[in-house]
């Protein structure tokens, strides 16, 4: 047996049952769902965000640029209330999100359930104080908090419908009211249970229970960020992906709480002025790592344009338009790429190596460090200059790592195009000979 025959029997035995069963992991889904559903809200809070720091220096001479400069000083406080009533406040969004949705995944109620986890995740997060609610916990610091808090009160409503632990209404009572007291139980629950963890954490570390989860998980944090953790998380994607999986809808529900972290935290840093500390985000994956799509294929798509091969050149011209927005799928399976042995190895390489590229641009100070979310489906030179701050050395880098995605490509891409024409010639062969004994 080859090596590459054991790779791909390994990956379909014993890698592909265990990714499936998380890509429809109940959890898992609600999660990435949640995010999902915040997701406009922080596009439009990380928009801006741009508006306010404008992507000029302090000294600039340029017309525009002095005034967007001047205009932003001057109205730095109006211009910042919608972002902090979006990102500012995200968790809030996500939290009431993974709940919605993971309740309407057991059939319960999922506006209550949404509302619980609300009330809940701002028990903890911001307790009023002088008649007035703190927001430092209710951003990308409280993230994982929302995730734990969602969870835990739906599993709550759950718990208690399965064990009949409510109150019993008669039948003539409104359903809107039956509905409403259906959480006067589950309220009680968590002011007995999840109120005095905050209160004893805020009493033991005079800290939020959100900072102190968010100090548990800065070591997991910071290890995400490393170039190590992008091509493990590239590699995971990569491989699943090529056993026919959605490798990119299971890594980026995994590493989504991560990257809006790490988004919030660049974001604080830019508004005070301070040094970003962070690289890997969803922009950073989207437009620096897997351009046009996983694997890379962007560069691909454009040998496929000029490919003597009449398949290929279909599949290019099929492609292009929706590998513009980082939609793959034509390309993919058009091909096809999974399960593919000729593309094996271009397909992990490719973004491996973009990966290994563009974070040494960032970590050199090449190009700036993300500080928006930016829509997936953007093109790669837009959204990697738009996720920057409007650098447009981003672009450029873009436009470098799409040529570098083509000449690794390439090799391999005249392999399969020889393969296709030899198979080509021989159907058309066939085709003659079947029309000369008919004749």
């Amino acid at each position: 047996m080859s090596i590459s025959q054991a790779a791909f029997n390994f990956i379909e035995n014993r890698i592909s049952p265990i990714a499936g069963r998380l890509s429809t992991q109940r959890h898992i889904m609600a999660i990435r769902d949640g995010f999902i559903s915040a997701m406009p809200f922080m596009i439009v809070g990380s928009f801006l965000l741009v508006f306010a720091y404008p992507p000029f220096s302090t000294d600039s001479s340029w017309g525009i640029a002095r005034w967007w400069l001047g205009a932003a000083e001057k109205h730095q406080v109006a211009i910042l209330t919608p972002f902090n009533m979006t990102m500012g406040i995200m968790s809030i969004y996500i939290t009431a999100a993974i709940a919605y949705n993971l309740a309407q995944s057991y059939k319960l109620d999922p506006f209550m359930a949404a509302m619980l986890a609300l009330m809940s995740f701002l028990l903890v997060a911001a307790p009023q104080t002088e008649k007035m609610l703190p927001t430092a916990a209710l951003g990308g610091v409280g993230i994982f908090t929302a995730i734990l808090v969602a969870v835990y009160t739906t599993e709550l409503i759950r718990f208690l419908k399965l064990h009949n632990i409510g109150i019993s209404l008669p039948e003539q009572v409104p359903a809107k009211i039956k509905q409403s007291f259906d959480l006067l139980i589950p309220i009680l629950a968590v002011v007995i249970t999840l109120y005095p963890l905050s209160l004893l954490v805020q009493h033991q570390f005079n800290l939020l229970l959100p900072q102190a989860i968010m100090a548990l998980f800065q070591p997991l944090i910071s290890a995400a960020d490393s170039l190590p953790a992008i091509l493990l998380a590239v590699l995971i994607g990569h491989l699943l992906w090529f056993a026919g999986i959605h490798g990119a809808v299971i890594v980026s529900g995994m590493l989504q709480a991560f990257w809006l972290t790490n988004l919030g935290i660049n974001q604080d840093a830019l508004a005070v002025g301070h040094p970003m500390p962070h690289i890997f985000m969803e922009a950073f994956w989207t437009f620096f790592i897997v351009i046009g799509g996983s694997g890379a294929t962007f560069g691909l798509v454009l040998l496929y344009l000029r490919s003597r091969s009449a398949h290929l050149r279909s599949i290019g011209k099929l492609s292009l338009v929706p590998s513009c927005f980082n939609i793959n799928e034509p390309v993919i399976f058009g091909t096809p790429i999974v399960m593919n042995p000729t593309f094996f190895i271009p397909f992990i390489t490719a973004p491996i190596v973009n990966s290994i590229i563009a974070y040494s641009a960032v970590k050199l100070d090449l190009i700036g460090r993300v500080i928006s979310v930016v829509p997936w489906t953007a093109p790669a030179p837009i959204g990697a200059a738009w996720a920057t701050g409007w650098d447009f050395r981003a672009a450029l880098l873009v436009l470098l790592l799409a040529a570098v995605s083509a000449l690794i490509y390439y090799p391999f891409f005249k392999v399969y195009e020889q393969q296709l024409l030899d198979q080509e010639v021989s159907e058309a062969d066939q085709i003659e000979q079947t029309q000369g004994v008919t004749e």
